[in-house]
């Protein structure tokens, strides 16, 4: 299969699978599946039925085979030149939600703000800090996402995934080795479950506190735009919008592609960005905080694939 526009040809090719029961879709565009909405599809795209068919997927697909894992796409910038491989979508298949006593299990695929509400509903406390984030418990575990004063390895009991080869473990939060925005766990590893425990609590008051954080997240952050979250990391002691804003990159552009005049750690498609145009932002937003304050920022959002062949930002200039 000829793919002109991709930057290394040809596609890999993958073998028969029979029993598979998730749709398994060849050249498949990836634009629509992250909230920037832009970038190139990717060799296969793969969304199991449930972790059994994930873990046959696995066991059938060589090694040698490139897979990333992404999830809802809301901290994910795709590459314009696509994703050489196998792209897994972790959705519907694996974002079961149940609640016994103070402890929530849920697939990695379940959104955090379904976490957070069925945590909140049955009275259990420490859980509302998902709600802030816009994203699914498999990323909130492979980047300890945290917000509002909380984060994953503050109510981590454990963590089921699968290896390469579709074999099943468990990771306790000490295995996890889990730091600020970090988790030490394997690479490989393909989070399929959470359990997480909070503390008693009371309904209503754990909702009102989720209110704030979407009431907060509304007026403070471009949440209706196309846009993927925080781009960079705090560095130790500092905050990285400060530092942004020092640099005089708030409303910054390339092209479509610009800092957020809200919250100018976001960066935000206008319109039709490339990912190149994007990428190209932050790597000038990066240059100008390391000039002004010898600061080197270091990305939050995810990036994955492989830059088109020819200049992604088409002689484009950086402007106000």
């Amino acid at each position: 299969m000829t793919r002109p526009w991709l930057a290394h040809p040809p596609a890999v090719d993958l073998p028969p699978i029979p029993g598979l029961r998730g749709a398994l879709q060849a050249d498949a565009p990836l634009a629509p599946l992250s909230w920037f909405r832009t970038g190139g599809p990717a060799d296969w795209l793969f969304t199991p039925a449930d972790e059994d068919d994930l873990a046959l997927f696995l066991a059938a697909c060589p090694v040698e085979i490139p897979l990333v894992v992404v999830g809802l796409g809301s901290n994910l910038l795709v590459r314009d030149g696509g994703v050489r491989g196998v792209v897994v979508r972790l959705g519907r298949g694996l974002s079961r939600i149940a609640v016994e006593g103070l402890r929530v299990t849920a697939g990695a695929g379940a959104a955090d703000v379904k976490v957070a509400r069925a945590a909140a509903e049955a009275g259990i406390d420490g859980l509302a800090f998902l709600r802030g984030i816009p994203g699914t418990i498999g990323g909130a575990l492979r980047m300890n996402g945290g917000a509002y004063g909380g984060e994953t390895a503050d109510v981590l009991v454990a963590a089921r995934a699968l290896d390469r080869r579709g074999r099943a473990q468990v990771l306790d939060r000490e295995g996890m080795g889990f730091a600020y925005r970090h988790c030490g766990a394997p690479e490989d590893l393909i989070f399929t479950e959470a359990v997480f425990e909070g503390r008693p609590g009371e309904p209503d008051a754990i909702l009102a506190a989720m209110a704030a954080i979407t009431e907060s997240r509304s007026a403070t952050q471009p949440v209706n735009t196309r846009t993927g979250g925080s781009t960079f990391r705090n560095p130790p002691g500092r905050k990285a919008w400060l530092l942004v804003d020092e640099a005089g990159c708030r409303g910054l552009r390339i092209g479509d592609a610009g800092v957020s005049e809200l919250h100018c750690n976001f960066l935000v498609n206008h319109g039709a960005a490339s990912a190149a145009e994007i990428e190209a932002l932050g790597e000038e937003v990066r240059r100008r905080v390391r000039e002004t304050s010898g600061v080197a920022l270091d990305w939050e959002i995810r990036r994955i694939g492989d830059p088109r062949d020819v200049d992604g930002v088409d002689g484009k200039t950086v402007s106000r």
